[in-house]
């Protein structure tokens, strides 16, 4: 059994900026992963891609990431587009992979089980339900907010939420998915409404402005780290989860996990890419 295991898949990704335009692999699975290969706990990626794109998967494994992978027809294709402001992108898909089914995961035990849909039609409730009988499941909602129209990424609302929610014990969401999600405009109404459709514990990014969670009543608001050199802005709300998961499963509470996810995402933000920079890094940060 591990302690963390993330579900998702890897994503062959053009992230254009006023600055440059990159072309580079990504998505929750492939941000989330690489924080783990420096952190003292057993973590195990699954993924599904097309063969072509395999050596993403042996990047990972080169980091010293365990990766199982559901093959698939085709590699999921974004194309993040952001502003002057990086807290706001626009996507667009030209490419989708295959759905990961409950047979890819039979002989997968883990304590928690991050889930991260890129698509709606990415992981199912029925596999939720499943994972659920096994450990913790923590998700990022952004994939069941994605409706894909010629192409463009745009938001909406997601049929199954309750279903699906009360099978999840943390659930990650900025600010604008949260309101999506719920159809409430304040935040912490929002957030307490999602915890009494089944989750334990909410948390709330948004940018550069902070964070904050939810749990079992009570708000704990997350200051942001400013960093040095502002370089790539992709994949940092995986690599706060990477942490504040990794904080939890060590026993930390909600605010310690909170404040040291927000300075693992903070130094992730100095460089372009994933992190991949050691424990010391974050913590220097903290003192």
């Amino acid at each position: 059994m591990v302690d963390i295991c993330c579900v998702g898949h890897i994503t062959s990704d053009k992230v254009v900026t006023s600055n440059s335009t990159m072309y580079m692999p990504g998505g929750t699975a492939y941000y989330f992963s690489f924080p783990f290969a420096n952190l003292d706990v057993e973590y195990l990626l699954v993924t599904a891609l097309a063969k072509a794109e395999l050596r993403y998967v042996e990047t990972l494994q080169q980091h010293g990431i365990e990766v199982q992978v559901q093959e698939s027809k085709h590699t999921v294709c974004f194309e993040n587009v952001y502003e002057e402001n990086t807290d706001f992108r626009t996507q667009f898909v030209s490419q989708e992979a295959d759905a990961f089914t409950e047979k890819a995961l039979l002989d997968v035990e883990a304590k928690i089980f991050h889930l991260g849909p890129l698509l709606a039609g990415d992981i199912s409730v029925s596999l939720i339900k499943a994972l659920a009988a096994k450990g913790r499941v923590s998700m990022d909602v952004q994939g069941y907010l994605r409706l894909v129209k010629d192409g463009k990424v745009y938001g909406t609302d997601w049929p199954e939420k309750q279903k699906a929610l009360a099978y999840v014990d943390i659930l990650k969401a900025d600010e604008t998915e949260l309101r999506t999600l719920t159809g409430v405009e304040d935040i912490r109404e929002a957030a307490a409404l999602v915890a009494e459709w089944g989750v334990k514990e909410v948390v709330i990014t948004n940018g550069s402005h902070g964070s904050m969670i939810y749990s079992a009543g009570e708000f704990y608001p997350v200051p942001a780290f400013p960093p040095a050199h502002l370089v790539d802005a992709t994949g940092c709300g995986d690599t706060y989860m990477a942490g504040y998961l990794y904080q939890r499963i060590k026993g930390a509470d909600e605010l310690q996990a909170g404040c040291f996810a927000a300075a693992l995402a903070t130094r992730k933000l100095e460089s372009a890419g994933p992190f991949q920079g050691v424990l010391e890094d974050v913590l220097a940060l903290l003192d």
